[in-house]
Formats: structure tokens, sequence, C-alpha cells
């Protein structure tokens, strides 16, 4: 793996392996003796993936450089592939980039002697926030085989729904997609149910927000999608006594979920956050070694 730009690149064992040392790192990593240099490019706005490459970045030892576009000559017309090549030719050993664009890496990767990770890209993928969903999944019930798993919200414009639904499918998940009337993408090719089908039947609920940022029209949230297609606290009661919640973030409270969920007994949000960081270094140290430089 010289770079790591979407799940379906890697194997399941691939996978599994990266799962596995995602969760040694949780009870600590000894700091890497060499002076590397992580850059992390993010074009669209972040809270939880930017600050958690950062984390992870200083836990394996790396030095981290910072970049805002609005400082940047980004606002003088240069191109991603320019701000790509500045930070290889400065000294960058590791680079992190997300961007609007559902293909942006396609141009690059064939330039670069650096290894880079997509940490977002348009509608298209999510791969680090997909392996940290498998993570958290398979911390709860330790196999994917013919687990029930229903992502529900703004599947159309979802780069999480995508990556999630293909990389748990071959992992042996039975995947299903709940989504307003507008919101489905015909694309994948898995079954679409209501949310009172998927409460009943899921053992993993997965939860979008309304990708307002990717819409064409302007959709007004109310209290009427959180009841006709939402989480709510009715629902809820439904579910089976083991299943959990995930949602990747940023969440809208009493839209896409009912605000008492978001850190109810069975949530996992945080936790995923949490093992963010720790699939972060696994992703990072994988690269950096098959790279030569740790």
């Amino acid at each position: 793996m010289r770079h790591f730009v979407s799940v379906a690149q890697l194997s399941t064992d691939e996978i599994f392996s990266i799962l596995e040392s995602a969760e040694a790192y949780r009870f600590g990593v000894k700091p890497l003796q060499e002076q590397l240099f992580a850059a992390n490019l993010f074009f669209e706005p972040s809270t939880r993936t930017k600050s958690s490459f950062m984390v992870a970045q200083r836990k394996l030892g790396l030095e981290v450089l910072d970049f805002c576009t609005e400082q940047s000559s980004v606002q003088k017309g240069e191109t991603l592939y320019d701000t790509v090549k500045t930070f290889e030719a400065i000294g960058a050993n590791l680079l992190v980039v997300r961007h609007h664009d559902d293909h942006w890496y396609d141009d690059l990767l064939p330039h670069l002697s650096i290894p880079i990770i997509n940490a977002g890209a348009g509608s298209g993928e999510h791969p680090t926030q997909c392996m940290l969903d498998l993570l958290t999944i398979y911390q709860e019930f330790g196999s994917f085989y013919n687990l029930n798993v229903v992502i529900a919200g703004d599947i159309q414009h979802s780069r999480v729904a995508r990556s999630n639904a293909y990389a748990l499918e071959r992992l042996g998940a039975n995947v299903y997609l709940s989504a307003a009337s507008g919101f489905e993408d015909s694309t994948l090719g898995f079954p679409y149910i209501s949310m009172d089908e998927a409460v009943e039947i899921g053992d993993v609920m997965m939860l979008l927000r309304i990708q307002h940022e990717r819409h064409h029209a302007n959709y007004q949230s109310t209290t009427t999608y959180l009841n006709d297609y939402g989480l709510t606290m009715a629902r809820e009661r439904t579910m089976k006594d083991h299943a959990i919640i995930l949602h990747p973030a940023p969440i809208n409270r009493g839209v896409e979920i009912d605000s008492e969920l978001v850190e109810c007994e069975r949530s996992r949000i945080f936790k995923q956050m949490q093992n963010g960081v720790y699939v972060r270094m696994a992703l990072m140290l994988k690269l950096l070694k098959e790279w030569g430089l740790s």
C-alpha cells in the first residue's frame, strides 16, 4: 500500500491487520525516532478528521505542518497539484488531503514520491472514517459476518455511506440503506428500507446528517424530517437490546437523531471519535514503513 485513498484497495486480511494494529495503539506506541513531517491539507471544513490526524501524528512523534486555505496561495489561484508538490518539495514526508472533488487524487498519485492519505473526497469516499467505523463495530461484535447494518440519511451526498457500504459487504455484513425521497443513491446496489423497518432489524444504526453544502437546492431541516426519517426516542425503544448507534458527525441534533440519543447507553458516537486517532496512527505508520521512511 503506497497510498491510502480507498478501503477498496485493501484485502480483507489487510483490513483486519490495520484494525488489530489500531486496537493495540490504544495502549500506547513508541514514538518514531526520525524527524518526519506530516502536512494536513484540508480544503473543506473539518473538526474531527483534522484534529484526529493531528493528535495521531503527535502521538507518533511526527512534526505537524498545518495548512489554512484562507491564508495560503490557493487564494491567489494555486492549484491543488502545485500546493501538494510544494509541500513535497519543502520536505513533507506524508500528506493528508481533504478536497471537494470526488477524485482529487487521480492526477496526483503518479507524480508523488511521498505517501498520501485521502481524508475525504467530495461525495466520493472517506476511507479513514470507514476504518474507524469498522473498528468500532469490531470492538462491539468481534465479527462482521451476518450483522445487519443500516446506513440512514442523506445517502446520495455521503462519502461515508459509499465507503462503509462496500467495505461492510466485503466483510460479510448485510447492508441496508434508509433515506428520504430524493436522498437515495441509485448507483449503490443495496436495498432501501424505512426507518421503522431499520430499527427492528438493525444491529448497527449508522446515521448521517443532511449534506446541505452539497445540495443544489436549499433543503430546510424540520422536526418533520426527524419524525419521518430520523432516529426518534420512540424508534430507539424498538431497537434490539444489543444494537448500537453510530454517526460520523457533525451531528444535527433533532434532525437525523433525537438529541437525547447522542449520548445514550447504546450510542458509540464519541467512541468512534476516539477510535479515529488509533486508526489513523495505524494507517500512517503502515505507509511510512512501506515507503522505508520509518
